[in-house]
Formats: C-alpha cells, sequence, structure tokens
C-alpha cells in the first residue's frame, strides 16, 4: 500500500467509525464532495495536506490523530 492509498483508507475508516457519508465529510470539513471522492479514487495522486487538514478539521482530530494508525506503519517505498 501506498501513502494516497492509506490515506483514502484511513478517510474511509474514520467515516465508517462516525457513521457518516463521504457527502457529510465534505460539508463538515468545507471542502466539496468531489475533493473527498478524488482523495479516495484514482484521480488524485497527491492528497494534499491542506485537504487533509481540513478533513481533520471537519472530524475535530488532529493531524496526528488521523496519521496515528498501523495503516501508515509499514507504506511502501515511493522514491524510485
Amino acid at each position: 500500500m501506498n501513502a494516497k492509498q492509506a490515506v483514502a483508507v484511513r478517510i474511509q475508516e474514520l467515516c465508517k467509525e462516525r457513521g457518516i457519508t463521504v457527502n457529510t465529510l465534505a460539508n463538515m470539513a468545507g471542502t466539496s464532495p468531489s475533493t473527498i471522492y478524488n482523495m479516495l479514487n484514482e484521480k488524485s495522486n497527491n492528497p494534499g495536506i491542506v485537504t487533509i487538514h481540513q478533513v481533520c478539521d471537519g472530524l475535530e482530530i488532529s493531524l496526528r490523530e488521523f496519521f496515528d494508525s498501523p495503516i501508515f506503519d509499514e507504506l511502501e517505498q515511493e522514491i524510485q
């Protein structure tokens, strides 16, 4: 799993934990649903930290809490 995939999985996990949809998350984060959906699929190869921060703000969690997940522990090496 690469970092982009891990971010997508983490967003899906957090939505599931809170019982919210992607559209609800987008509203909470003050961003468009398409921005979040692009982070979840192949359209966004590099989800930006500003957008991830908006997601965190919407979920009322810190960036540290977002990235504090086993998903991020064993990411593939992405530097070629």
